[in-house]
């Protein structure tokens, strides 16, 4: 404990000194911190590096604070996943902009020319960053109007998976094989996008099957009925429903309707009514068609074929 009293007012000491008597060193450092940048008065060294301080606190502060409101309003069970997300994003993004703004006023920068330096690049947004321009303002919208939260499970396009994380610019999408999509936000506004957890949480699964023309439509109908029938997040209210669509050109074509209140697990539940289907479909003798194609041959087509046979098959003789 004494050394570290001993070295406490050596070290006061030594800072005494310094400012007491002045010497090169401390001049020269006197110099670089008041140095004038680009002859502006206002803009020296120091108040550079306080602008830089203040950001990487600004940006350390949008970090903590993000993730600790995530934590206290993941204690709020009424409150969704996606609405936590999306409140602490935005928490994370305001804070930053005062950030940036605080350290560009430190700096001495004026307000004025931020806004004609903004106007100047508007222009080449209109040129050439207009799809990233149009994939930031996306985002906001997802924030805001949220058509898609974090945790959704989504399909657009041939692509579906689980939302992850909504970015300023790009959203992070995982499939059933946990492979990262990542998807413009632009996408999301623009295109159609089917959103398998938004709104009412049961959906509607629609399997099709086809049976050979000779099948009994009575039978296969009760068939199809009974195959959804005890499957793992089906819905037996409302209960499942068979549909009559059409006379093929092969096959009758039958449609089977089932409830879910778990639509992102729908190739499961299709998977599992298409094995019951399969097998009491071959206990029951219904077939699952085939094409097929009939020829009609004339006598006299086939009386030139023939004749035609017989001359190639002479021919050939001729040349051996």
């Amino acid at each position: 404990m004494s050394l570290l009293l001993l070295i406490n007012q050596w070290f006061v000491g030594a800072i005494a000194v310094w400012q007491d008597n002045p010497g090169p060193f401390r001049r020269i450092w006197d110099d670089i911190l008041n140095y004038k940048i680009l002859g502006n008065p206002s803009l020296t060294a120091v108040r550079i590096l306080a602008g830089i301080l203040i950001l990487i606190f600004a940006l350390f502060l949008s970090r903590r604070s993000s993730r600790f409101l995530e934590r206290r309003i993941a204690k709020r069970a009424y409150i969704d996943p996606g609405l936590r997300y999306t409140i602490a994003r935005l928490v994370s993004y305001v804070l930053i902009v005062i950030g940036v703004l605080s350290a560009l006023k430190m700096v001495g920068v004026d307000m004025t020319s931020i806004a004609v330096i903004f106007t100047a690049l508007s222009v080449g947004i209109g040129f050439g960053l207009q799809y990233i321009a149009a994939d930031i303002a996306s985002g906001f919208i997802l924030l805001f109007e949220r058509p898609v939260r974090v945790g959704d499970r989504i399909t657009i396009g041939e692509d579906e998976g689980d939302v992850q994380s909504i970015k300023l610019r790009t959203t992070i999408m995982y499939t059933n094989d946990r492979i990262a999509i990542i998807v413009p936000n632009s996408r999301l506004v623009s295109q159609r996008v089917i959103n398998w957890s938004y709104g009412d949480p049961r959906a509607r699964i629609a399997i099709p099957i086809s049976v050979a023309t000779k099948s009994d439509v009575n039978l296969v109908t009760e068939t199809l009925t009974l195959a959804a029938e005890g499957v793992e997040n089906v819905l037996e209210e409302p209960p499942p429903k068979v549909q009559f669509l059409r006379f093929g050109e092969y096959s009758l074509d039958f449609r089977l309707l089932v409830w879910t209140h778990q639509p992102s697990r729908h190739p499961q539940i299709k998977s599992d009514i298409n094995y019951r289907i399969e097998r009491l479909f071959r206990e029951r003798g219904i077939e699952i068609p085939f094409p097929t194609q009939e020829f009609l041959l004339k006598a006299e087509s086939l009386s030139k074929l023939k004749d035609d046979l017989l001359a190639e098959e002479k021919l050939t003789e001729d040349e051996t």
